[in-house]
């Protein structure tokens, strides 16, 4: 039986130092107003004090590459939200890049085949890839799945709006996020 086909392998250290930090890569917004509605967005998150905590005691390094471009709105979403998780722990390190200056990393992370974004890739301090998520959290990734398995796709947009509504503080894609982080900064199996 002939071997499935591999993907080549990536120098993630290189990929991550290729990237911007968050005040370089908002600098560079394609537009004002996209940036103003990150900025305020980034300006009326707050994390709970015991993910704060967490974050603070994380025992090495997270490194961290965010595939964003500020024109999509759920990278207006989502990307202060780890910015802000980075805020809170020095040891969880974000770098941005766009999905055209590295396509060889953003075809592994297509959502079912479509390109969406934010894609967040968590590493460990070896460099070593021990998660992603994105472009939205679970409950909504499956609503969108669910739309276009019936082909009522806008439905299940308005259907995401709504937990969006409802979660206005982003608990649950900060519980998700710190999910991964814990996974990457882990010292055991």
């Amino acid at each position: 039986m002939p071997r499935p086909a591999t993907l080549p392998i990536l120098d993630w250290k290189a990929v991550f130092d290729s990237g911007l930090d968050y005040a370089s890569w908002l600098a560079r917004a394609e537009s004002s107003e996209q940036r103003d509605k990150l900025a305020a967005q980034h300006q009326t998150l707050a994390l709970e004090p015991a993910v704060a905590g967490h974050l603070a005691a994380l025992p090495r390094p997270v490194p961290v590459i965010a595939i964003a471009e500020d024109w999509c709105g759920d990278v207006v979403r989502h990307a202060p939200v780890l910015q802000r998780m980075a805020e809170a722990g020095p040891q969880l390190k974000v770098r941005y890049v766009s999905r055209l200056q590295h396509p060889d990393v953003f075809i592994r992370f297509l959502t079912n085949g479509g390109e969406a974004i934010p894609k967040f890739i968590f590493l460990n301090d070896q460099f070593v890839e021990c998660g992603n998520w994105g472009p939205m959290p679970e409950c909504c990734r499956d609503l969108i799945a669910r739309g276009k398995a019936c082909g009522d796709v806008a439905a299940a947009r308005k259907k995401v709006s709504v937990c969006y509504e409802q979660d206005a503080a982003r608990r649950q894609v900060v519980t998700e996020l710190l999910r991964l982080v814990d996974i990457a900064s882990s010292r055991e199996a």
